[in-house]
């Protein structure tokens, strides 16, 4: 937002330097980027001079033209041709000599020499919209006789160069998105330092009502979304061009003046931060203005685009049709024109939430609803109204012509505070005094309504959206004393605890680290998501969803429950750009609500936060080369992957599970804990998911639940022991089993069989085909065992594995 360095002195008498100014206001949180020295008119007048017209002549080959001859102060007069129908021998002109640059609007061109229908011409007098002055080109600007020959025309005209500062205003600070505003904020830092400086704003007790000519009533149909709504007719107005002053302040910051009345709406919103809007009276029907709603109608914005109204679409109606979306934008046929002689102004107070989501849905921002949607002061609406009418009175000539209209059933209230000095202290880190405390109270605005026991009962500003809790007013405290001005000791206190193994973060990067190196890249991905994922689920039901109070987009309306559909979107991104071969991980927060968790003692009962580790593959295992085969990506090369971080965490107390498709994934491996807690789940994204996203390659998927494998490894104790002195033995089996069952029943069953010399199970052949009973599949497992004290025996080894046949007919498994 452009500040006025000029502007802002209008309200605050201060003696600091533009970049001064910046700083200060930067340190006190409104963060301000380079200080900009703008022209009052774009180029300064450079290379413009005051000239006068000694001869003029008619042009010999055109009937509009006249060559002129203009001594400018050089050493001879220039011929200059002319179209202008107003010139003549003897006037003072401004001439744009040759080399001088002219702007119109962004665009610019030079004056060159030129040869005009055969007459030569070395320069050009200008008309007030050519060099940037004013509007008119209907002739060319013809001067005082007192206005010398060869003065630069910027010393004629008194050009300033002016400071404005860019401020950056957080979504928070709806008070300072003003002039007013922001000299409100440096003045309390003023009076902070000890300056002897005063806070003034124009007094409007000159506002009166001339007459009773044009009354217009107000009727609010929707308090909710309009809690006040105040207006004024004015008749007799003028529409003209702004005064000078008026147009130079409105293009220094920015804006494109139109007409007076439009100007003077647009100039009160940056001083004092209160949208206004100016009806024509005359289109006002039964002279009656209604604030409702009116869904499902169509209706003509002033930018010529016909929108179709929502029913929570606020409009300002007259008694037969809408006229303008409320604290958003106008209506083509009922603003002010050239022809009006008759305003109805309006100063409202909408409400914050219905703006937003209306220019939203509208895809609108403009200058009034970023006001409106952020919070303005509610107090404020009838001193900008009067302060309207009297400077329509004073630019427009207009009269007031009806008594104030203000709708307004239910005062918003100031916000209440309570303070302690011992909070305050405790914060900030030093006990700043009292009585300083105070003095940025006040300076603040904000009443101090009793102090007892060292308790502060504070009245905040309505205004001040943002400051609605002790640590706000601290916050607000801090701000103007100094962030600077808290010395930091030697040491440091702090009442936070830390819990020294696990250390989650720096196993975090471990296992990127391990990722990275295996050829996996890792993604971000935005926490918030589309509900439209969860509809319908059964894994992660939508009713489950944390959702998001007014939404940006249905695109992000709630926060995600799962990794897996921000991976799926990154890899059809990828494949949409020819990255066929994908290996990604992600660790990231998930959010659940519980809603039979929910506790009228504490409003976050329902909710929880995880972080989690997601693993997509997609694609082939390696590029495609000579000497290496292509070979798409399993379920099991993901498998191995989960299993090598289980053992670079040193886990290895879990077992693991085979389940069924579900409405998320065609078939999974589940890896558990002794207790039965989840630790991971390895699985085939299922195909209906991925139809979803466009991806028509297989994607497999791990989702591990890290908190739940932090704290499986607060047990874990490292330990070590000599290499085995004596040989493991092998010894494999051919198994024929049900098709039905998996390698991890046999696995179960194996280890639970010889607890102490079994050291691994592997399944390195599986058969299915001819020669087997229907229904029938073939295992080839291998087994190994070893004892650390002694050689095993032959016996030994025959009685543990005729052990280990016997359990596994239990699961009806034959030896082949």
């Amino acid at each position: 937002m452009n500040i006025s360095y000029t502007w802002l002195k209008d309200f605050v008498n201060f003696d600091l330097s533009p970049v001064e100014t910046a700083d200060v206001l930067t340190s006190i949180g409104l963060e301000n980027g380079p200080v900009e020295m703008i022209e009052s008119v774009k180029g300064g007048l450079e290379g413009l001079v005051i000239g006068k017209v000694l001869t003029c002549e008619p042009h010999p080959d055109s009937d509009h033209l006249h060559v002129t001859r203009v001594d400018v102060g050089q050493e001879s007069p220039l011929d200059i041709v002319c179209g202008a129908p107003n010139v003549a021998a003897g006037q003072k002109v401004v001439v744009a000599t040759i080399g001088t640059k002219l702007y119109q609007g962004d665009e610019s061109f030079t004056i060159k020499r030129s040869k005009i229908r055969g007459q030569e011409s070395f320069g050009m007098i200008c008309a007030e919209d050519e060099i940037g002055i004013g509007n008119d080109h209907s002739g060319i600007i013809v001067l005082p006789e007192e206005a010398p020959v060869g003065m630069p025309a910027k010393e004629w005209y008194h050009l300033e160069t002016q400071a404005v500062l860019e401020v950056d205003i957080t979504p928070n600070r709806a008070d300072a998105t003003s002039h007013y505003g922001v000299a409100r904020d440096l003045y309390a830092w003023l009076k902070s330092q000890g300056k002897d400086v005063k806070l003034t704003r124009p007094s409007v007790d000159a506002f009166k009502v001339d007459n009773h000519d044009l009354p217009i009533s107000v009727k609010v149909e929707n308090t909710e979304a309009c809690p006040r709504y105040a207006g004024v007719s004015l008749t007799h107005v003028k529409v003209h061009e702004s005064p000078k002053w008026l147009q130079d302040r409105l293009r220094l910051i920015g804006l494109h003046p139109i007409n007076n009345v439009v100007d003077i709406t647009n100039y009160l919103l940056h001083e004092t931060g209160q949208p206004l809007h100016a009806f024509d009276a005359d289109k006002i029907k039964g002279r009656q203005i209604v604030v409702k709603t009116m869904g499902g109608r169509k209706f003509t914005t002033l930018d010529g685009v016909e929108r179709t109204l929502d029913e929570r679409d606020l409009m300002i109606c007259n008694a037969e049709e809408p006229m303008c979306i409320g604290g958003v934008f106008g209506g083509l046929d009922s603003g002010v024109t050239e022809k009006t002689t008759s305003v109805f102004i309006e100063s409202a107070y909408f409400n914050p939430v219905w703006v937003r989501k209306t220019a939203r849905r509208h895809g609108l921002n403009t200058d009034a609803s970023f006001r409106f949607e952020r919070g303005i002061d509610p107090h404020n609406t009838l001193y900008v109204l009067k302060r309207a009418a009297l400077m329509m009175k004073e630019l427009a000539g207009a009269e007031v012509s009806s008594e104030i209209e203000d709708v307004y059933p239910v005062p918003i209230e100031d916000f209440r505070v309570t303070l302690s000095y011992e909070k305050c202290r405790r914060l900030i880190g030093k006990d700043i005094e009292h009585q300083v405390i105070k003095n940025i109270l006040v300076a603040l605005e904000i009443k101090i309504l009793s102090e007892k026991d060292g308790v502060l009962e504070l009245q905040v500003p309505a205004y001040r959206v943002d400051v609605q809790r002790d640590v706000d007013v601290i916050e607000d405290i801090l701000r103007i004393y100094g962030y600077n001005n808290v010395e930091v000791g030697n040491s440091v206190k702090s009442t936070l605890s830390y819990t020294s193994f696990p250390d989650s973060q720096r196993l975090q990067n471990l296992i990127s680290e391990q990722l990275t190196a295996c050829g996996f890249n890792e993604v971000l991905n935005n926490s918030l998501t589309s509900a439209a994922y969860y509809q319908d689920g059964q894994t992660w039901p939508e009713s489950q969803a944390v959702k998001v109070i007014n939404a940006l987009s249905q695109d992000l309306s709630v926060l995600r429950q799962t990794l897996l559909f921000g991976g799926l979107e990154n890899i059809a991104r990828n494949r949409n750009r020819r990255q066929n071969d994908l290996r990604l991980y992600e660790f990231g927060a998930c959010y659940h609500y519980q809603a039979d968790k929910r506790n009228e003692n504490y409003a976050l009962a329902p909710y929880s936060e995880e972080t989690h580790l997601g693993l997509w593959l997609c694609g082939d295992r390696s590029a495609q080369r000579w000497n290496v085969a292509q070979e798409p990506m399993t379920v099991y090369d993901l498998k191995g992957y989960v299993q090598n971080i289980f053992l670079r965490l040193g886990l290895n107390d879990w077992v693991m599970e085979e389940h069924d498709s579900t409405d998320l994934y065609r078939h999974s491996l589940v890896y558990k804990n002794r207790s039965g807690k989840l630790l991971a789940l390895v699985a085939a994204v299922h195909p209906t998911v991925l139809a979803k996203f466009d991806i028509d390659a297989p994607v497999f998927y791990a989702d591990l639940e890290w908190p739940l494998l932090m704290k499986a490894l607060k047990n874990h104790k490292v330990t070590y022991s000599e290499l085995p002195r004596y040989p493991e033995v092998r010894r494999d089996l051919a198994l024929l089993i049900d098709k039905n069952l998996h390698f991890s029943d046999i696995e179960r069953i194996a280890l639970a069989t010889e607890k102490k010399l079994l050291k691994s199970v592997s399944l390195f052949d599986v058969y299915e085909g001819k020669n087997l009973p229907e229904g029938k599949k073939s295992y080839a497992v291998c087994f190994i065992l070893q004892d650390e004290n002694q050689t095993l025996t032959d016996s030994r080894i025959d009685g543990i594995m005729n052990r280990m046949i016997d359990n596994l007919k239990q699961i009806g498994a034959e030896l082949r």
